[in-house]
């Protein structure tokens, strides 16, 4: 994704993982496949390879220059982590770190850190590796986290500090420790023109993020929507949703009223070139991007 602004803020797109392939029986195990086959024309190559039974998701941040801070938001898969064998997390080792630098900021220079949910693939980079132990990967940054969100994992370990692949213990607890924690209320006000919404359903305390400056509007949608099919048929949940039902319906909340507005959208995991509008067509919707 080349850098968008919002008004006077610039946003960039830190990439761990570009081009990820999943096949859509796991990742949207109850879609039709007759009907993803119907949006071949604009779905394929970049987002799906239908001969395959594929689709393709990026694994990414949003890096946010304001007049006042620098803000990154879900901070991807992380290096070193011990994910249980898992094909994709475990071990990963990526250079997201050299590429934030190349983007031309320090860790030391981020000062808040925002995550939309705690799964293990938007929390890596809070800490990294160091010394044989875990510290926060930005030692000047307060990390903003969802009350609910962080009640909910921070229960789920203390009942089983395995749970979640022992994400919270490596990418949550140290941020706690160092005192960088800030935990907010799910519609919380950051400096005015950065906003949390809740948007339960992927998980119990998922929230997406608003941005509004000078007159322009963009919403950072995390793991509200996985993959533009789903803008197409919001009642097609990914599996890794925690309430299917309630995630399908938030969607189509997202897709109903963002298709009436000009406000960008700036999804988790769309491969590039990401930001776009979800506009109607037809009877549903479609995702239509930028670039």
């Amino acid at each position: 994704m080349n850098s968008v602004s919002v008004g006077d803020i610039r946003i960039d797109a830190i990439v761990e993982s570009p081009r990820v392939a999943i096949p859509f029986a796991q990742l949207v195990p109850t879609a039709d496949r007759a009907l993803i086959d119907a949006e071949r024309s604009w779905l394929e190559p970049r987002f799906a390879d239908l001969a395959q039974g594929v689709g393709f998701l990026s694994f990414h941040s949003y890096l946010l220059r304001t007049p006042r801070h620098t803000v990154l938001v879900d901070t991807c898969v992380g290096n070193d982590k011990d994910r249980g064998g898992h094909a994709f997390f475990h071990g990963l080792r990526s250079g997201w770190l050299d590429d934030l630098r190349r983007a031309g900021v320090e860790p030391e220079a981020v000062d808040f850190v925002m995550c939309t949910h705690m799964h293990a693939d938007h929390i890596g980079w809070n800490t990294r590796l160091h010394d044989g132990r875990w510290v926060p990967t930005f030692p000047k940054a307060r990390y903003v986290f969802a009350r609910r969100e962080f009640e909910h994992r921070q229960r789920a370990w203390r009942a089983d500090p395995a749970a979640g692949y022992g994400a919270y213990a490596d990418s949550i607890l140290p941020v706690v420790e160092s005192g960088q924690a800030m935990i907010v209320e799910s519609d919380h006000d950051l400096e005015g023109h950065i906003s949390l919404e809740p948007a339960e359903g992927h998980t119990p305390g998922n929230v997406v993020i608003h941005l509004r400056s000078l007159g322009s509007s963009a919403v950072l949608t995390g793991d509200a929507i996985h993959h533009p099919i789903q803008v197409c048929y919001p009642e097609w949940s990914a599996a890794f949703c925690e309430d299917p039902a309630q995630s399908a319906a938030c969607r189509r909340r997202l897709d109903e009223r963002l298709a009436a507005t000009s406000t960008l959208v700036l999804p988790a995991h769309f491969p590039s070139p990401t930001a776009g509008w979800i506009r109607a067509h037809r009877d549903r919707w479609r995702f239509d991007f930028l670039d």
